[in-house]
């Protein structure tokens, strides 16, 4: 039996030659392109693709279907998630198709779709789409529309990175950094950056074939062989990227996984020494950023889960920097998309600064252990697991801008959601302890 594709507000995953059929994404950017053509879109669409060696034939449906209807095609080949924003912005797109499956694995790839604003579609347009797959919905055919090459696709966004800090700080360090890829596409764009930065760099999985050495997502299991290449490189960090590049976890000189929250948690650091921000979070994020933010007078807001919900809250609040505790930093001044680059440029800014390994700043912030867990769902009734859990811990406030969230008096917290992109219930648990965050996650996985 073929496994079912993963659609919802935020795009499209599948099987590669199971439920990620040529019919399937056709009828996707069919209705795609019917939602462009309603809003009387203009201008070309961007296409491009993480590097995942089914990418080239799904941009041919892609590009196929598209041009059928009429819509121009700027084809970029491979290039990161977090640049396509900063290109459809430069050339004046009506949007964007990335192909890719991001942190999935390497057997799956799918679609994440791009408005003429250089975001991901919210949750309201995310969700007519979805509409207008299910109904069937066509734009009708007219003449064919050109397809043309994007030669560099790197310029525009290397330009608003380095832009964001006196780079000159960091090169003068010469700071010796490895960069995980992972055969992602972040080395089109890393290398590159990391070379205008002064540093000495090591690339793991430079060559963008989807070829994964190790497992996709940036976690501490996955990243125990790139840890030992820091070490061994003797580099002062580690920057180890999801195969889209739009996420960064962090590896310390001594080989020790800081992970994907003090991505965000140090771009903070760094970004309210310069200048007074607000910042947004999604409520799956560690209170590290929120601690930060209050600490140096700024606000801080919740959002639910889910880049375009982060953006959202941004835009709402006028807000100054934003992000994921998946290691998704946001900065409003190179676009609205989560950027690994962001991450690497804020982080060696700080260190530049501070004049102290990574392992020693990130000591200096207030230190919460943060558990995550999950769960097939199996036909599980989400909203009988919240009503269960809430009679559960009576002492704490629940909270369901996103699933359900348990909030303590002392600051420790439980989140249980679905996911967006995957058929499972996660678990989220924030403590001053690991045995009790994973205590919290068990008890509410067992419900």
């Amino acid at each position: 039996m073929a496994s079912k594709p993963i659609i919802s507000v935020s795009g499209l995953r599948a099987i590669v030659g199971d439920s990620l059929t040529q019919n399937l994404i056709e009828q996707y950017i069919s209705a795609y392109a019917y939602q462009l053509s309603q809003q009387g879109a203009q201008g070309p669409v961007i296409l491009s693709r993480d590097g995942r060696d089914s990418g080239e034939m799904i941009c041919r449906w892609v590009q196929n279907r598209l041009t059928q209807y009429g819509f121009d095609i700027l084809y970029a080949n491979v290039m990161a998630t977090p640049t396509v924003g900063v290109e459809i912005l430069k050339h004046q797109a009506a949007g964007a198709v990335q192909v890719t499956a991001s942190h999935n694995p390497p057997q799956y790839n799918g679609l994440k779709l791009y408005g003429a604003d250089g975001r991901i579609l919210n949750a309201q347009k995310g969700a007519e789409l979805l509409e207008l797959y299910h109904r069937g919905k066509t734009p009708a055919e007219t003449n064919s529309g050109s397809i043309e090459s994007l030669a560099d696709t790197n310029a525009a966004h290397l330009e608003k990175l380095l832009a964001l800090t006196e780079i000159e700080k960091i090169k003068q360090q010469r700071f010796r950094v490895l960069l995980d890829c992972n055969h992602g596409c972040g080395s089109v764009l890393g290398i590159p950056l990391l070379e205008k930065l002064g540093c000495n760099i090591t690339v793991l999985g430079k060559e963008p074939n989807g070829q994964f050495a190790h497992p996709a997502e940036p976690t501490a299991d996955n990243l125990k062989d790139v840890a030992n290449e820091v070490v061994s490189h003797q580099c002062d960090i580690g920057f180890c990227q999801d195969p889209d590049a739009d996420r960064l976890a962090l590896i310390d000189s001594q080989g020790k996984y800081l992970g994907e929250e003090y991505t965000i948690a140090l771009c903070v650091k760094q970004l309210l020494a310069e200048e007074p921000v607000d910042v947004v979070i999604n409520c799956a994020t560690s209170r590290m950023v929120s601690e930060l933010a209050i600490a140096a007078g700024q606000m801080y807001y919740e959002s639910a889960v889910g880049e375009a919900n982060v953006v959202d809250r941004m835009l709402e609040k006028g807000a100054g920097f934003g992000g994921e505790g998946n290691g998704g930093p946001i900065d409003p001044r190179v676009g609205l998309i989560r950027d690994s680059f962001v991450g690497m440029v804020h982080v060696l800014a700080l260190m530049a600064r501070e004049q102290r390994p990574i392992d020693q700043i990130a000591a200096d912030i207030p230190r919460y252990a943060i558990f995550k867990d999950q769960a097939p769902l199996d036909g599980t009734d989400i909203e009988s697991v919240f009503r269960e859990l809430t009679s559960c811990f009576p002492d704490a406030e629940a909270d369901q801008t996103d699933g359900l969230k348990l909030r303590w008096p002392n600051g420790d917290w439980l989140l249980v959601r679905g996911s967006n992109t995957e058929p499972i219930i996660r678990a989220i648990a924030e403590t001053r302890s690991l045995a009790e965050s994973k205590a919290l996650c068990k008890r509410a996985l067992s419900v």
